[in-house]
């Protein structure tokens, strides 16, 4: 065999082991970026499981703390013949509001409330402001800062609302409370009392009132009602 056809030989084994080289290091090669690639697939995906369970709080939890809150509401009256206390638990009723009677320590009678006599207890009360600070069995609501809309009942009486109510209005703060007036009476409107009672008050946000005749109708009532809510 002449030394030409040995190294044609040997550079054909050569070749051959190169070539068998270069394969497996190409497999080695993919096998490692398929490795890698699958390694990143399985990071994205922990990744977005981490994620995910860290958003399921948030969607499942309710943050309570950004819930509307409505204030609670209070029918405050004084009625002298039923009437006002008669609209005032109507009233009540149709708000699902809590109600407050204001109560004289000396009640009215029948005669106390005769203003056609000048003698009466209302007549002379009437004459002389001084006789008006009409003393109450309670002026304390229980819970009273937990009310945000306070209504304020009271017969007309010489066109300004019955003075015990001022009592309860000056023993009071309204601070941060929407108070709103309403009156019953056989012929006399609201005219100023609301307004009167306001500048007695310490501070709240007063609002127009309303007047009702002694025996209003439900529907009437209900009207007015609703346009609160």
């Amino acid at each position: 065999m002449s030394k030409k056809v040995i190294v044609f030989i040997i550079i054909l084994i050569l070749l051959v082991i190169v070539g068998v080289v270069a394969y497996f290091m190409s497999q080695n090669s993919n096998e490692s970026e398929n490795n890698r690639n699958q390694a990143e697939v399985i990071d994205q995906t922990e990744e977005n499981v981490q994620n995910n369970n860290t958003a399921l709080p948030e969607e499942n939890n309710v943050d309570n703390t950004n819930t509307t809150q409505t204030g609670k509401t209070l029918v405050v009256y004084f009625s002298a013949q039923g009437h006002t206390e008669e609209v005032a638990q109507k009233i009540a009723n149709n708000l699902n509001a809590d109600i407050f009677e204001l109560q004289p320590r000396e009640e009215y009678s029948s005669a106390d409330l005769d203003w056609t006599d000048s003698n009466s207890r209302v007549s002379r009360e009437h004459e002389d402001e001084s006789l008006r600070n009409i003393e109450l069995v309670s002026t304390t609501v229980d819970n009273w800062d937990s009310y945000d809309t306070v209504l304020i009942g009271y017969p007309i009486w010489w066109g300004i609302a019955a003075w015990p109510v001022d009592t309860f209005v000056k023993a009071n703060h309204f601070n941060g409370k929407t108070v709103i007036p309403f009156c019953t009476s056989a012929s006399s409107g609201l005219g100023q009392s609301g307004d009167l009672l306001a500048e007695e008050a310490n501070g709240g946000d007063w609002q127009e009132g309303q007047r009702f005749n002694s025996n209003p109708s439900d529907s009437d009532i209900n009207a007015w009602t609703d346009s609160l809510k």
